[in-house]
């Protein structure tokens, strides 16, 4: 045999195993994670958003204002009392790492409950608590909540949080998001002034 034809069958004996395969698939991509939007009103928003922030699986909590009427409203406008926004903070969480009701459990517990006029040493309409649901199973589990909190409460007094659909949100200005952090002396200053975590206490006992 010729040196040629050597040649030739020896490439065709190195080539015969891969005849008739196909390439292998390229490894897929992850799914993205599925983040859910969560919305509450529970007075000062500096003061809502620690709680949520320190949950495995909330991404983010953004402060800002929600409930009005007035479109892209500013601080002193909703501190006015006048354009029927709350202070609120919305959540975006994942579900596979939080629930709703876990959610909800920490609300509960970082609120009066029993005061529909405001919140701590923060009075008027701005600083009212509510529960926005985004979703027909939001509300569900959201008045479920309250509910067994009426059988189970510790305290005196009616629950006034309403409990209504979510409507625009508009993120507060840049200064007030994270203000624990960025002025956490002037944080601490005001949550201690305002008799915040006093009132807690007296609802609910101890942190846990």
């Amino acid at each position: 045999m010729t040196k040629a034809p050597r040649a030739a069958l020896a490439l065709l004996l190195v080539a015969a195993p891969l005849l008739g395969q196909t390439q292998a698939p390229s490894p897929t991509a992850a799914p993205a994670r599925k983040l859910v939007k969560a919305t509450f009103a529970g007075g000062c928003f500096w003061c809502m958003e620690p709680p949520f922030e320190a949950l495995d699986g909330v991404v983010s909590v953004t402060s800002g204002y929600t409930g009005g009427s007035k479109q892209n409203p500013t601080y002193e406008e909703v501190s006015s009392g006048t354009t029927g926004h709350t202070e609120s903070v919305q959540i975006l969480y994942d579900p596979a790492r939080v629930s709703y009701e876990k959610l909800l459990d920490v609300y509960w517990r970082n609120v009066d409950p029993t005061d529909a006029a405001g919140q701590f040493c923060d009075h008027g309409n701005q600083y009212r608590p509510a529960i926005f649901f985004h979703d027909e199973e939001q509300k569900r589990l959201a008045e479920a909540s309250r509910a067994a909190l009426e059988k189970s409460k510790p305290f005196s007094g009616d629950i006034v949080v309403t409990i209504v659909p979510a409507s625009v949100f508009w993120p507060a200005e840049e200064y007030h998001q994270k203000y624990h952090s960025k002025n956490p002396i002037r944080y601490k200053y005001y949550r201690s002034r305002c008799g915040r975590d006093a009132r807690l206490a007296q609802l609910w006992g101890p942190p846990k």
